[in-house]
């Protein structure tokens, strides 16, 4: 948010983990991040890396091993449930951890978004049906099972 014209991350920097992630997805993220390239400077994130099976778990981890070993400035931030925080990944990376507080106020963190998520008036997008163009949404609900 400190540069508000910045671009959002792209679809290869960062890894949405599942249970069902695969070990090959993983390291191909891995590589993208660890293996030094032309294209330095890019901010690289695990998603819910807890969530990753164990085995898929162990094989990041000696992956990043082995390939931290030849690029000391990659830029890695892996986001976990603090509810699982015993799980593989981030008890393998438990030094490196930092409670996250927002330092901005919510609402100056959705105008940034808005800035970034918003489809430009005179395009031709579904997004004209949402509130402000905006291309993307969340949907929730309190209660379960209410079709959303």
């Amino acid at each position: 948010m400190n540069s508000p014209h910045q671009p959002l991350p792209t679809f290869d920097e960062v890894l949405l983990c599942t249970p069902q992630t695969s070990a090959e997805q993983v390291g191909l993220f891995l590589r993208r991040c660890l293996i030094p390239c032309g294209g330095g400077g890019k901010i690289y994130s695990m998603l819910y890396a807890d969530e990753l099976s164990y085995d898929v778990s162990c094989r990041a981890e000696e992956l990043f091993q082995h390939l931290q070993r030849y690029n000391s400035t990659y830029r890695l931030v892996i986001l976990c449930n603090c509810e699982r925080e015993h799980s593989y990944i981030p008890s393998v990376f438990s030094q490196y951890k930092v409670h996250m507080i927002p330092q901005r106020p919510l609402a100056e963190v959705q105008r940034y978004l808005q800035h970034h998520y918003r489809v430009a008036q005179h395009s031709r997008s579904a997004a004209s049906v949402f509130k402000d163009n905006m291309c993307v949404g969340i949907v929730s609900s309190k209660r379960a099972g209410v079709g959303k």
